[in-house]
């Protein structure tokens, strides 16, 4: 029951998390971009520190010496400001599947910045490869002109992939500090300082304060789905699967939301899924093989030896 359960909680995350990229795109016909994202983050990291006062018993919930301030830094900074100012600004002019596969290159990149931040733990010759099958991945999404480069399709692309770049990186950072700190209480002051970052560079950009279109239905909903269910509710199901199945496992999550995206996107906006979109996430998922096909074959044994215990 308990593989059931777990399998039952992985699809739901994925569903939540593929459709958030259509959310985006409904709620970006009512919001400016950067604003969108910071409003977002606003509802959703209150959620997750009344979450994490609730769980973290007996651990303080502020921040108590330099690592732990300088880990809810590099969260606010990366994991939310940059990946998602990045991520709704190139989904202007990108569908909600191409935007959402060009993101699940970001485990793939992850352990790449890993490998260059620690020079002794090299990626070998397979691993190399199968980082540069997933970065021609994200060109064959973008479908790059060499008359122009400066397409609205190829930019797009481009910030989306910073975005996983930008979490990625930032994963790396975060793991790489000695800082103990409850994982709840440093998403939740990761989130609520990434979204003081994004109103403030929202307010730098100049970014229309518009209230009135924000009361649209499509406009309260799209904002209320993804502050709600894929912040708030979806990363308490990822913490959940964290500890139960580990980050190998968990990563997965990465190339099922895709799936979600590509058919609500289409059902909900009218998105057309091309070929070209597609084998773009064939490279993508592939260059993830071979990146992490050593833990995956222990995810692999390990599996098999729990079933046949």
């Amino acid at each position: 029951m308990s593989r059931y359960r777990n399998f039952a909680l992985f699809l739901a995350l994925a569903a939540v998390w593929g459709t958030a990229f259509v959310a985006i795109g409904a709620g970006l016909e009512y919001f400016p971009p950067v604003l969108f994202a910071a409003l977002r983050y606003d509802i959703a990291g209150l959620i997750m520190l009344a979450y994490a006062a609730y769980v973290v018993d007996g651990e303080a919930l502020l921040p108590e010496d330099r690592d732990q301030w300088l880990l809810v830094t590099i969260g606010s900074v990366f994991l939310i400001a940059a990946y998602h100012a990045f991520l709704f600004v190139g989904q202007q002019n990108t569908t909600a599947a191409a935007a959402a596969i060009v993101v699940s290159l970001s485990p793939v990149l992850t352990t790449g910045f890993a490998r260059a931040l620690v020079p002794s733990d090299a990626l070998s010759a397979v691993g190399l490869v199968g980082v540069g099958i997933g970065l021609i991945g994200v060109i064959v999404i973008a479908q790059p002109n060499p008359n122009d480069l400066l397409s609205a399709n190829a930019i797009a692309t481009g910030l989306v992939f910073l975005a996983a770049a930008s979490f990625a990186l930032g994963s790396v950072l975060t793991r790489r500090l000695d800082a103990e700190m409850a994982i709840e209480t440093m998403e939740a002051w990761s989130m609520i300082g990434g979204a003081i970052l994004m109103h403030l560079l929202s307010f730098g950009l100049g970014e229309p304060i518009e209230p009135a279109t924000w009361l649209h239905p499509n406009a309260f909903w799209s904002l209320a789905y993804l502050a709600l269910a894929s912040s708030a509710l979806g990363f308490l199901v990822y913490f959940t699967l964290l500890e139960r199945l580990g980050p190998i496992e968990i990563n997965m999550v990465s190339y099922v939301a895709p799936i979600f995206a590509a058919i609500f996107g289409w059902l909900l906006l009218d998105e057309v899924i091309t070929g070209t979109t597609v084998f773009g996430f064939v490279l993508i998922a592939i260059g993830f093989v071979l990146v992490k096909r050593r833990a995956i074959r222990d995810e692999f044994v390990n599996l098999r030896a729990t079933t046949r215990g």
